[in-house]
C-alpha cells in the first residue's frame, strides 16, 4: 500500500476531462460528477450576475460574531421514546449552548428547556436495561432512572462525587465507578454495594523482615518485639479472615502497586469479573515549561503550564489484569502472545539515522511498548464486553504505532488471543478503528485501513475468519450497530470523495443500501425503534440543519431553519471541486476553485490568484459540506468579487482519501503537499486564465506550516505568503500527532530536519511574508514563531513581518483579532497581486 510514483510527469489536464461535483447541491438530490470545460465557467461567473450594495462583502462584516450567520443545531439526538428530538445551539452573543426540545409534528426551531428541567432529557448517552424496561444517565454527577413504559423518572443519587462508565448488570442492578471505586445500585431501593476498589500501593503485610542486623539482634533480644509482632501478625489476619467470611463487609481492595495510577476500568455485565487497565504516571506538562499571559486581570504577568514537546517524549507502557470479583484473584494480561509484540519495527530508520551519524544500528527483538489504544470516536471505550459478559475484546496500539491489535481474553489462561492485527509501515490511523461485537452473535464487526481505505469488516469467533463488508475507494465512518444485529449503519464519501451519504449493510449477507440523497454532508442518529433517521445536513454555501427520514423512504424533511436571512440573502459563490491532475500520483488533488464575478477565460491579463491551505494536516476541506473554516469561504467569496481566483485543496495527507494519500507524508512533511500545490498553481495557469505570477497563498497552524515551506522550497512559486499559528519545527510539537507521521527525534532526526521550515530558512527569497503569532498559543508555541523569526533576523532576510495576537489561542476567539489578522492577510494580497 505504497504511494505509486509516475516515471513521468502526467501533463496537466484539459478541462473537458476534469471531473467536478457541484459544491451547493440543492436540499434534495445529491451532487453529481459531471464534465466540465472551460466555457462552462464563464457560463457559471454569467450567471451570477450583478451584485446588489448590500451583497458586497467587507471583512468587518465576515469577521463579526459568527451568530449574524446562524446558531445552528448541534449534537442532536432522540427523545426516549422518539417522540421528540434534542439539540444544542449556541446562546446569542454568548459562547453558552442551551438546550432545545422540538415534537417532531410541530413546527419551528424548538423550545429552549429551562434550566429546572435539563435532568429530565439529558440522556444521549443512556443505558437501557436487558428487557428494554428502563433507561438511567448521569446529569450533574448524579444517577436518573427512567421507566421507559410510563415514562416515569427517578432520581437515584444525591452527591457530587463524579461518575462514570454506568451500566446495567445482568442482575438488574446499575453499577458505576466512583474515582477507583465500582459501586453496585439497585434501582427500586436504592441500596447501593461496593464491587471493587483498586489500591494504588503495595499489598500490606502483617510483618516485615527486618532491615539490618541491629533490628534483627533486636528482636532476637527483646522478648517486648517479638510479643508485639505475634499480635500484629493475629490482628492482620483475623481481618483477612473476617473480610473473606463476611459477605456483608466491602471487599477488599486490589492491589495495584505503589506509583500506578488508573487508565481504565471495565466491568462485565454479569458483574463477576473486571478489566483493569494502569502505567506508570507521566505529565503531560514540560517541566519547567511555562507559557506566559501579559494580558489579564490582574494587571500581571501569569504563567501557564503547557503541554510535553515531542523532543521530550518517553515511552507510555500499560499493565492489563483480570479481576476476579468472587475469588479476589488478580492475574495478569501480558502482550507477549500479540502477533510482532517484539518486532523492532523501526530498524530500517534507526539504521539509516545511525549511518548519517557515521554509525552502525545492531537490530534485536525486544517486547515494545503497547498500550489501551484511545477511543477517538468510541463512547463506551475500546474495552467491549459481550452481551451476556462472558467474553471481552480490547483494542491495543504499539506506542510506537505502527500495529494496531484486536484481541479477547481466555480467562481460563489468563491470555490475550489476538483476533486481528493491522501492521502499517507508516503510522496506525486514529480513524476508521471502531469496532464492537455483533449482538447475538460470537463474532466482532471492525473498521480497519488494511485494503487501503477505511471500511467494516466482520469476524467469526468460532471459524476464526474475516469477512469484508463494504469495499471500494472511499471511506466508512460513524458506525451504528442495530439493536438486533441485522445491520451496520455508517457514512460513507461513496458518491464522491467530497460527499457523505447515510448507509447500511446487512452484516449476513454484505448487501447495502444508501439511505440518504442529500449531497452535502450528512451524519445522523438513528430513532430509538431503528425506523428513522435524525439528519444533519450541510452544503457548501448552507450551514447545518436537522432533517427527518423514515428509512424505507427517499425524501427527507427539514426540521429546522437557523440560518439568518441576512446569510441567506447573498449570492454565495459554491465554488465547484475539480479533480486536478497530479504530476507525481495517479490520483488527483481535488480541490474548490472559486472564479470571480464576471469571470472572462479569454481575458488578455491572467487573474490574481490565492491559495488556501487547510490547516491539521489530515483534514478534508475540498467537500461538498458547511466548512469548519466558514469565515475563511466568506473571505474567498469577498476576494472574488474583488477580482481574485481562489482555490484551496486537500493535498497529500488530507483526510478522506485513503491510506495511501493520507500517509504520502510520512517521515517527509512539506515535500509532497508543496509539490500538489506546485501543480494546482500550473493547473490554475492553464485552466482558469491565472496570471502565475501573481499568486499568493496562506493557512494556518498546519497551512501555515506549508506557507513557509512552499515560500522556502519553491520561491517562485507564490509572491506572498500569510503563515497563520505556524509550526517551524516539529520538535516542538505534540507527540500524539507528530510521532505518528515522523517517529520521535531521537530515533529519526532526519524526518524531523527534512519537514521542519527552520531548516530551510536559508532558502527564503525574500517574498513578502506575514507572520501571524497569537501568544498564548497553548498548541502550537508563539516560540515556535519568535525563533523562526530569529533564525531569518540571523540570516538578515527581508520583507517578513510579525503580527502578534496578545490574547488569543491557537483558535482566534475575539472578532477584534480575526478582523485585525485578515486586513494584514488583505493587504498582503492587495500590495503584491493585483
Amino acid at each position: 500500500m505504497q504511494v505509486t510514483h509516475l516515471k513521468t510527469k502526467l501533463a496537466i489536464a484539459v478541462a473537458a476531462t476534469l471531473m467536478t461535483v457541484s459544491c451547493a447541491s440543492t436540499e434534495q438530490g445529491s451532487a453529481q460528477p459531471t464534465e466540465r470545460a472551460t466555457t462552462e465557467y464563464q457560463a457559471q461567473a454569467q450567471q451570477t450576475g450583478p451584485r446588489s450594495e448590500t451583497s458586497t462583502l467587507t471583512l468587518e462584516r465576515i469577521m463579526a460574531d459568527q451568530d449574524w450567520v446562524a446558531r445552528s443545531p448541534e449534537s442532536a439526538y432522540w427523545s426516549y421514546d422518539g417522540s421528540q428530538i434534542l439539540f444544542e445551539r449556541k446562546r446569542q452573543g454568548s459562547p453558552m449552548r442551551d438546550l432545545y426540545v422540538r415534537d417532531l409534528t410541530a413546527d419551528g426551531n424548538g423550545e429552549r428547556v429551562a434550566l429546572a428541567q435539563l435532568h429530565g432529557y439529558a440522556h444521549p448517552d443512556a443505558v437501557v436495561n436487558d428487557d428494554q424496561s428502563m433507561h438511567a444517565y448521569v446529569f450533574e454527577n448524579n444517577i436518573f432512572v427512567r421507566d421507559l413504559r410510563s415514562g416515569e423518572l427517578s432520581q437515584l443519587t444525591g452527591d457530587a462525587h463524579s461518575k462514570t462508565a454506568l451500566q446495567f448488570l445482568h442482575d438488574g442492578r446499575l453499577s458505576y465507578r466512583v474515582e477507583n471505586r465500582l459501586v453496585a445500585i439497585e434501582p427500586a431501593s436504592g441500596r447501593r454495594q461496593t464491587l471493587l476498589t483498586l489500591a494504588f500501593s503495595d499489598e500490606p503485610e502483617a510483618t516485615q523482615e527486618p532491615a539490618d542486623l541491629i533490628a534483627e539482634e533486636e528482636m532476637e533480644l527483646m522478648e517486648y518485639n517479638q510479643i508485639q509482632r505475634r499480635q500484629r501478625t493475629e490482628r492482620f489476619e483475623h481481618q483477612q479472615q473476617l473480610a473473606a467470611q463476611n459477605s456483608t463487609l466491602a471487599p477488599q481492595p486490589f492491589y495495584m502497586g505503589e506509583g500506578m495510577e488508573l487508565v481504565d476500568l471495565s466491568l462485565s455485565p454479569a458483574g463477576d469479573k473486571a478489566i483493569v487497565v494502569i502505567t506508570e504516571p507521566q505529565s503531560w506538562r514540560a517541566d519547567g515549561d511555562l507559557m506566559p499571559r501579559y494580558v489579564t486581570e490582574t494587571g500581571r504577568i501569569q504563567n501557564q503550564d503547557v503541554r510535553r514537546r515531542v523532543a521530550d517524549a518517553e515511552p507510555v507502557e500499560h499493565q492489563m489484569y483480570v479481576l476476579d470479583l468472587n475469588s479476589g484473584a488478580k492475574q495478569a494480561l501480558g502482550f507477549d502472545s500479540l502477533p510482532g509484540f517484539d518486532e523492532d519495527v523501526l530498524a530500517s530508520v534507526r539504521e539509516e539515522n545511525y549511518a548519517a551519524r557515521g554509525e552502525n544500528y545492531r537490530s534485536e527483538r525486544k517486547p515494545r511498548a503497547i498500550n489501551l489504544m484511545a477511543a477517538w470516536s468510541a463512547p463506551q471505550g475500546n474495552i467491549n464486553w459481550n452481551h451476556d459478559g462472558s467474553q471481552v475484546a480490547v483494542m491495543l496500539r504499539a506506542w510506537d504505532n505502527k500495529d494496531r491489535w484486536i484481541a479477547t481474553v481466555d480467562f481460563d489462561n489468563a491470555r490475550l488471543v489476538s483476533q486481528h492485527r493491522l501492521h502499517d509501515e507508516a503510522w496506525i490511523n486514529r480513524d476508521y478503528n471502531d469496532f464492537d461485537w455483533v449482538p447475538g452473535q460470537n463474532a466482532l464487526w471492525y473498521g480497519s485501513e488494511e485494503d487501503g481505505y477505511g471500511h467494516l469488516y466482520v469476524r467469526n469467533l468460532n471459524s476464526g475468519r474475516s469477512r469484508q463488508l463494504t469495499q471500494g475507494q472511499y471511506v466508512v465512518n460513524n458506525v451504528v450497530s442495530g439493536q438486533d444485529g441485522d445491520y451496520l449503519y455508517y457514512t460513507a464519501n461513496q458518491p464522491h470523495p467530497g460527499v457523505y451519504e447515510v448507509y447500511r449493510v446487512a452484516i449476513s449477507s454484505g448487501d447495502i443500501e444508501q439511505l440518504t440523497d442529500l449531497g452535502g454532508i450528512n451524519t445522523f442518529a438513528l430513532s430509538p425503534d431503528e425506523s428513522q433517521l435524525l439528519i444533519t445536513h450541510s452544503t457548501a454555501v448552507q450551514p447545518h440543519e436537522l432533517y427527518l427520514q423514515e428509512l424505507g423512504s427517499s425524501n427527507a424533511e427539514r426540521l429546522t431553519h437557523t440560518v439568518s436571512d441576512e446569510f441567506n440573502s447573498i449570492p454565495w459563490k459554491k465554488g465547484d471541486i475539480v479533480a486536478v491532475p497530479s504530476s507525481h500520483v495517479d490520483e488527483p488533488i481535488y480541490s474548490r476553485v472559486y472564479l470571480p464575478d464576471d469571470f472572462d477565460p479569454n481575458q488578455a491579463e491572467g487573474y490574481p490568484a490565492v491559495v488556501f491551505i487547510h490547516g491539521a494536516g489530515y483534514l478534508q476541506n475540498a467537500h461538498s459540506g458547511w466548512s469548519n473554516y466558514s469565515r475563511e469561504f466568506m473571505f474567498h467569496n469577498m476576494l472574488t468579487q474583488q477580482g481574485y481566483v481562489v482555490l484551496d485543496l486537500d493535498f497529500r495527507g488530507s483526510k478522506g482519501y485513503g491510506r495511501d494519500w493520507r500517509t504520502a507524508v510520512y517521515r517527509q512533511m512539506g515535500t509532497p503537499e508543496v509539490e500538489d500545490l506546485v501543480d494546482v498553481v500550473s493547473w490554475m495557469g492553464d485552466q482558469v486564465n491565472v496570471d502565475t505570477s501573481r499568486v499568493g497563498t496562506y493557512g494556518g497552524s498546519y497551512g501555515g506550516f506549508l506557507t513557509f515551506m512552499s515560500l522556502f522550497k519553491e520561491p517562485d512559486l507564490f509572491q506572498a505568503g500569510a503563515a497563520l499559528r505556524p509550526v517551524t519545527d516539529w520538535a516542538h510539537y505534540n507527540t500524539g500527532y507528530t510521532s505518528n507521521i515522523l517517529n520521535l527525534p531521537q530515533d529519526d532526526m532526519i524526518a524531523y530536519r527534512r519537514s521542519s521550515p527552520i531548516y530551510f530558512a536559508e532558502q527564503y527569497q525574500n517574498t513578502p511574508l506575514l507572520i501571524s503569532a497569537p501568544m498564548v498559543d497553548d498548541n502550537v508555541f508563539f516560540q515556535d514563531s519568535v525563533r523562526l523569526v530569529q533564525r531569518l533576523i540571523e540570516l538578515e532576510k527581508e520583507n517578513f513581518e510579525t503580527a502578534i495576537f496578545p490574547v488569543e489561542p491557537h483558535g482566534f476567539v475575539q472578532p477584534s483579532s480575526w478582523l485585525n489578522q485578515y486586513r494584514r492577510i488583505h493587504k498582503l494580497f492587495e500590495s503584491n497581486l493585483k
